[in-house]
């Protein structure tokens, strides 16, 4: 008896969560990209990834969606060194900057997938394989008309936990009031889900304030986290 598919991740893929934007490399960026991408880059495949292969071990596993230029997802990575993580991101300079973090912190707990993170979900992470996920700052998508591209929503978020093993979490953060009231009813409307906090969480200490976040809040911006268990 051959075991079921995993569960398919459910966003609509005729809309895109994100935008490729061109962005200009440094060479310190270029570099990284082609010293350590062979190593540190994961090729897009359509089958599970074997973790404790990838890694050389077996420990805790968090996916993160989204790292941007990587200064977080470094420094998450340094303070945690028996888990793992797997940052997955779209655009090329961002990449190449995370790479050139790993090399410059020599950080052997960091792997890297360059891809659209709904297709990695549904194709490349097993069921109940994940001690966390982390999506910090996605693009909130401000206007009305484009709220259906926002990545957190219903069917991604209940195909999302089931990658998610039980005790796992679930991290988001975002600095846009409406996509943070979203992220929390989406997030509160999922039966696998228990809110760790009554409503949005007090940013835990492994999550580092980024330059922008710090500035933002200096001239009174909000930041909400929102952490859910895995129940």
């Amino acid at each position: 008896m051959t075991d079921p598919a995993p569960p398919s991740v459910a966003h609509p893929r005729a809309i895109r969560s994100f935008v490729l934007r061109a962005g200009r490399m440094g060479t310190g960026q270029q570099r990284a990209l082609a010293e350590l991408g062979p190593r540190f880059v994961l090729p897009f495949q359509a089958e599970p990834l074997d973790l404790p292969a990838v890694f050389g071990r077996t420990a805790p596993v968090v996916l993160e969606i989204g790292f941007g230029m990587g200064d977080a997802t470094a420094q998450i990575a340094a303070m945690r060194p028996d888990t793992d993580f797997i940052g997955v991101e779209v655009h090329t300079p961002g990449v190449g900057a995370l790479l050139k973090h790993i090399g410059e912190r020599g950080l052997a707990n960091l792997r890297i997938v360059q891809h659209d993170a709904v297709e990695v979900l549904d194709k490349m992470i097993a069921p109940q394989s994940l001690a966390g996920v982390h999506i910090f700052f996605p693009d909130p998508w401000h206007k009305k008309k484009h709220n259906k591209r926002r990545l957190v929503q219903p069917g991604f978020v209940a195909a999302l936990v089931t990658r998610i093993a039980p005790g796992g979490y679930l991290h988001c953060a975002t600095d846009w009031q409406p996509y943070a009231e979203q992220m929390l009813e989406v997030l509160g409307g999922e039966p696998a889900l228990r809110n760790t906090a009554d409503g949005y969480a007090p940013r835990p200490d492994y999550r580092p304030l980024t330059k922008f976040e710090n500035r933002g809040l200096k001239l009174g911006h909000g930041v909400w986290d929102l952490v859910f268990e895995k129940r």
